[in-house]
């Protein structure tokens, strides 16, 4: 029997009492802050309506141990933890628990986070503007056990999250480990030969598949796989390039594919490059930067067609492209590695809150 199992087994062994959120937490000062008042070195986070921190300010509304709730948005219902001094604009309702003697504030925020899909799906008006009333939200009810049960259950689930945060700080170490010795491994001097992209490649347009019948082929779009087709455009290695949107967002395929119009494809000559160590070098030239439109980013391909590209013997691109795929299945592999590793923690993280939240009410 586990220290909780015992605890609530002695305090709370019929169940326990739901209350009203707005008979246990107290409203916290708001107010709307417009991005031109933003600072960008300011002491204190602010957070509006998003998930996020939206940017920083030399003052403070709040002390830290507080709850926030987006109002209004796409994140309408989103709820946060913020444990240092802040700024909550007009469009979140931040709160504390009025007493940590009766309930922490830690506890209330882990039991809202863990049925957060549910006040989105159900509290969230959805309007041409999702919207959350705040009378609903008080007077939405969660049970509320016994303080040494809080306490437990904030202890466990803070090691669960202090343990998720190491392993995304030391995926974002590792990351940047990989750019690094991805810039300089595709870095040579001039011993190596250059050329441009049109030498190495022929860069070839997408085109229309709405008149494509349903199969197994993916369709990519500059965001990704769009659908399934019953045909390909081509069948061999390939780079694919956006044209349109995302043109940072490279894709590397080794299987047939559809491409939409809005996406470059690439028939590369592999007697001269490796299709794989055109994909790395092309993310280290940061094509984004060659954009020609004032709008929606656009590459055209007679910029691409000029971009010059290292040509180092195949052995030596192939010897890159290994080292390289052992770092990008560690940073990127949902499969493996840290990604991997990180979504397993995510999954066990979340079985467990549901299942240290859940009780059984009196008189049930």
């Amino acid at each position: 029997m586990t220290k909780l199992d015992r605890l609530i087994q002695e305090l709370c062994p019929d169940g326990v009492e739901l209350k009203r959120l707005g008979e246990i937490w107290e409203a916290l000062k708001k107010k709307t802050l417009t991005m031109k008042k933003l600072i960008p070195d300011g002491k204190y986070p602010v957070i509006n309506s998003g998930r996020d921190f939206y940017g920083n300010y030399d003052e403070y509304n709040n002390e830290g141990n507080a709850i926030t709730i987006a109002a209004r948005g796409e994140y309408a219902g989103y709820i946060n933890h913020i444990d240092q001094k802040f700024w909550a604009g007009g469009l979140c309702y931040p709160y504390r628990s009025s007493n940590e003697e009766v309930v922490l504030t830690k506890f209330i925020y882990y039991s809202l986070k863990n049925l957060e899909n549910f006040i989105r799906d159900t509290l969230v008006a959805r309007g041409s503007i999702p919207a959350l009333n705040k009378g609903d939200i008080d007077n939405f009810k969660i049970p509320i056990p016994p303080l040494p049960i809080q306490e437990e259950i904030v202890r466990i689930l803070d090691h669960f999250t202090e343990l998720e945060a190491e392993l995304e700080a030391e995926l974002e170490a590792r990351q940047k480990q990989y750019e690094y010795y991805r810039d300089e491994l595709l870095s040579f001097g001039d011993e190596v030969e250059r050329g441009k992209l049109q030498d190495v490649c022929e860069i070839s347009n997408g085109r229309s598949h709405r008149n494509l019948n349903e199969g197994n082929i993916p369709v990519y779009g500059s965001g990704g796989i769009i659908r399934y087709v019953d045909t390909f455009i081509y069948d061999e290695e390939t780079v694919l390039i956006p044209r349109k949107g995302s043109v940072e967002n490279l894709f590397y395929l080794s299987e047939p594919f559809w491409v939409v119009d809005t996406i470059f494809y690439t028939k590369i000559n592999q007697k001269l490059m490796i299709p794989k160590f055109l994909f790395y070098f092309l993310q280290r030239a940061r094509l984004e930067q060659l954009n020609t439109a004032a709008g929606v980013p656009s590459l055209t391909k007679a910029v691409l067609n000029l971009v010059e590209v290292p040509i180092p013997s195949l052995a030596e691109q192939e010897r890159i492209v290994a080292i390289l795929d052992r770092f990008d299945a560690l940073v990127n592999d949902i499969s493996e590695g840290l990604p991997a590793e990180i979504e397993a923690r995510r999954k066990q993280y979340e079985y467990y809150r549901d299942k240290l939240l859940t009780f059984k009410e009196v008189g049930s």
